[in-house]
Parts: structure tokens; sequence; C-alpha cells
């Protein structure tokens, strides 16, 4: 078995990461400017370290009720090891949950350009196409996507793709019938395009971030250990 790989080598007892040493990056460089290290082949400069601090931070966690945070915990209740049971809760993740920055990365990626949105979101609203990174089970308005937007805004990452994102947004709100917010997801996939970020890391973005969220979660489940989860009789028909 053979891999070709420009990640990470093991010489002499020493530990190479994208030419860096590891010795090196655990005593000059923080955990985020790693991960943006093994993902691009470069370090950040402190902006770039900023901006990608901000967008982890943003989707850490969000509360017990998500699909994956919900799996995870169910998974903990029948007393699952923490690795299966925050495994259960990467896999609870889908096109509806988690993994709609891709969706909504390629979605900006190939209408970025376009000339009139109204027209787009028309033809769009024809085809009952449901535009990924929009919208949210329980909240009118993201908060969290405004936060993400407005460090982009200050640091200089407020490109084409977050005003795209901003545009379209607005767009599509004033021609719904109820709110349709840009969601954490939307707002990370366009300020990662506007760094450069190709579309196929966005999917491992949002996995990176959630997965301590998930940790936290499951811990807690088996620390509170209130008993297996399950849906009560009167709840299924």
């Amino acid at each position: 078995m053979k891999f070709t790989t420009a990640i990470t080598n093991i010489e002499g007892g020493k530990e190479i990461i994208r030419g860096y040493a590891l010795s090196e990056l655990v005593q000059k460089n923080s955990f985020v400017e790693t991960i943006f290290l093994l993902l691009k082949g470069i370090l950040p400069n402190e902006k770039e370290a900023r901006m990608m601090n901000a967008l982890l931070t943003a989707a850490i966690d969000h509360g017990p009720g998500t699909a994956s945070a919900l799996t995870a915990r169910v998974s903990a209740s029948a007393k699952n090891n923490v690795h299966t049971a925050v495994a259960a809760g990467i896999l609870g993740m889908g096109e509806r949950h988690g993994m709609a920055i891709e969706g909504a990365a390629k979605f900006f990626e190939n209408h970025a350009t376009t000339s009139d949105i109204e027209v787009l979101i028309k033809e769009l609203k024809q085809k009952k196409v449901r535009v990924p990174g929009y919208g949210h089970a329980i909240l009118e308005h993201d908060e969290r996507a405004d936060n993400v937007l407005m460090v982009a805004r200050e640091l200089g990452f407020y490109g084409q793709y977050a005003t795209f994102a901003e545009a379209f947004g607005q767009k599509l709100n004033a021609l719904s019938s109820k709110k349709v917010p840009l969601n954490i997801d939307g707002a990370m996939a366009a300020v990662f395009l506007d760094m450069g970020f190709p579309v196929d890391t966005m999917a491992g973005l949002f996995i990176i971030s959630r997965v301590p969220g998930l940790v936290a979660q499951v811990i807690e489940e088996k620390t509170n250990d209130e008993g297996l989860r399950r849906l009560s009789e009167d709840e299924i028909e």
C-alpha cells in the first residue's frame, strides 16, 4: 500500500506538517492556524487567522435539538462510548443540516455574477428549487450570520460571494411570504469562498467547527445519565 501526500511526514522521529516541524507549530501557532495550514498548505496571516477563528467559533454548537446533537445524545444514552456517539452525530448531518454549507457554496460559485437576482429567484421558485444557506427551523433571523459577516467586513474578507449572499437574501425575503434568513451555513460558505477555500473543503470545515459541540453534548448526556432516550408512545402514530 502506497500513499502520495504533501500533508504530513515522519522522519527520524520528527513530524513535519506542510513543511513545518510539529514541535514548532506546538510552540508558536494556534490550533486554528494549524487547521488553516493543513487545509491550504500555508500558515495564515493575522487577519486570516482571526477570520478563521470567527468562522469556526460561530458554528461550534447549536443546542441539543439539532439533528446531529440529537442523534449523538440518543446514541450516548444507549451507553455507547464518546467516539461512537460523536460519530453518530456527524452521520446525522445532511443536506438540511450541516452539509448545507457545501450546497450553498456551489450555489454562490455558480450564481455570484448573476446580473438580475430577482429574475433568478423567480426562476428558482418556478422550478421549486430550495436554495441551501437560507432559512432556519426556529430562527427568523440568524445572528450568527450577522456576526460572521461583520468580522469579514472588518478584516477585508467581505468579497464577491458575501456581497451576493446578502443581496440574494434581501431580495429573497422581499419576494417571500415568510422569513428566509441567510443562515450560518450560507454565511460561512460565502466567507470561506472569499478567503479562497474550494467548495470541496466546505463540509469538512463545518464538521471541524461542530465536533467540539458534539463532544460537549455527548459528555453532558453521559454525565447526566437520565436513561435511554426514546419517543413516548403518545408521540407515535
